[in-house]
């Protein structure tokens, strides 16, 4: 049996090739069962986000494997090799496991060691469970994976780090505040940015985050993912006074808070501080803010001062990683190993006792039939011995025949034969 990934990612092709292969949540329970109806295809994980598609598989020979995957792929989305080809990837074995590995750690993420990956790689092993597509070589390789990431994470700086401006904007506001969960938050805007700082909000653990825009609906659509409120920006002059942390990112071509606005905040706040982040370009919050005690002011551009330090330590990170993941692939391949001869003694077990049970039911008929106790267990022991030893003399003449002189040393270990036993007979 072979591991064998097949997939394309964000290095490999442009987002118009990956909205060609990508499966739905809605369609992963059919594609994970027309998959593992492909020959050779013993056990299947399908994966898919918006910057890769990765199909794992345990396959019996790994040529034909690739191509039955292959032919799948393309009959399941209805293209042809020339749209997918070109684009594809493979890894095979100890690749496929060092992959999948370096996945889960974020080492082959668009963006260095960003957590959400192992959160995807989690729903796709409940998919397939869920699917009964998984069995013992992809189960323990992919709980191999999230315990790897975990050690990682754990034992690196890989994704210790914010590394976007979102959450280099909560990282930040931790450093003024402590802890976030008596803050209030004020969000003004509604694109992804504004999102993704309010579930960084969220997790930092503010319970109180408004959303302002011009759009109350896309607004309160944001504000309803966190169990904040959504609000027109006529409101901002109202809701100021009572934020902590302020985070704006709008298309206004003309600043959103001046000074004269933040300065009579202040006064009703009674000069408490308060954290503004600016990540509008053009600014949504006026230079001069940036004047008045008790505010901290941020703009993109420091934020992207702080998330290059943060990628480079990253990046530095990146060796250590790897190290643990080349010890990791070598545990699993252990196992693996390990797996092969497991099978092979249960098989070998088997048939020893089916052997054994043949011969039982003989001796108790002939004692059935009066024969003495004595000429049934000479008999038992001189057939046992016999069936037990018929298969192996046979391999090893045919090895001596064609010289394979490997398999007869082989056979001396497996054996338990010493030199001398042979030089004694």
């Amino acid at each position: 049996m072979h591991l064998l990934t097949l997939g394309i990612n964000h290095t490999t092709a442009p987002v118009q090739v990956r909205e060609l292969v990508a499966i739905s949540d809605q369609n992963l329970h059919t594609a994970l069962q027309n998959l593992i109806g492909v020959p050779q295809v013993d056990e299947a994980l399908i994966i898919s986000t918006c910057n890769r598609t990765e199909l794992y598989c345990n396959v019996t020979h790994a040529q034909e494997g690739r191509q039955g995957i292959l032919g799948w792929l393309n009959a399941f989305h209805g293209l042809s090799s020339e749209h997918t080809t070109p684009y594809l990837y493979d890894y095979r074995d100890r690749s496929a496991v060092r992959h999948i590995f370096r996945v889960a750690c974020g080492l082959d993420s668009m963006v260095l060691g960003e957590p959400q990956i192992l959160g995807q790689l989690k729903s796709a092993y409940q998919g397939a469970s869920r699917a009964g597509t998984l069995g013992r070589n992809l189960n323990q390789l992919f709980q191999h994976a999230f315990s790897v990431a975990k050690k990682v994470r754990t034992h690196t700086e890989i994704g210790a780090n914010p590394v976007s401006v979102a959450s280099a904007a909560v990282s930040l506001s931790k450093k003024i505040f402590g802890k976030l969960t008596h803050q209030s938050a004020l969000l003004i805007g509604a694109g992804e940015t504004i999102e993704l700082a309010a579930e960084h909000l969220k997790t930092a653990g503010i319970h109180k985050i408004t959303v302002a825009n011009r759009s109350i609906e896309r607004a309160q659509k944001i504000a309803d993912r966190v169990g904040g409120r959504g609000v027109g920006l006529g409101f901002v002059n109202d809701i100021l006074p009572e934020s902590e942390i302020v985070i704006t990112a709008t298309a206004s071509t003309l600043p959103i808070l001046g000074k004269g606005l933040v300065e009579r905040a202040l006064k009703e706040r009674r000069h408490k501080p308060i954290f503004m982040v600016d990540l509008a370009v053009p600014r949504d919050i006026e230079p001069e803010v940036a004047q008045l005690s008790d505010v901290y002011l941020y703009t993109i551009d420091d934020l992207h001062d702080v998330i290059e330090h943060n990628l480079q330590s990253r990046k530095n990170a990146v060796k250590a990683a790897e190290e643990m993941i080349a010890g990791e692939v070598e545990v699993f391949s252990l196992w693996q190993r390990g797996q092969d001869a497991v099978d092979t003694v249960r098989a070998f077990r088997n048939k020893a006792e089916l052997q054994r049970d043949s011969m039982l039911e003989k001796a108790n008929k002939m004692l059935e039939q009066g024969k003495s106790t004595d000429e049934v267990l000479q008999y038992l022991a001189y057939t046992l011995t016999n069936k037990f030893m018929h298969d192996p003399t046979e391999a090893l003449n045919l090895a001596a025949k064609q010289g394979k002189n490997e398999l007869i040393d082989a056979a001396r270990i497996l054996l338990n034969i010493a030199p001398e036993d042979t030089d004694a007979f």
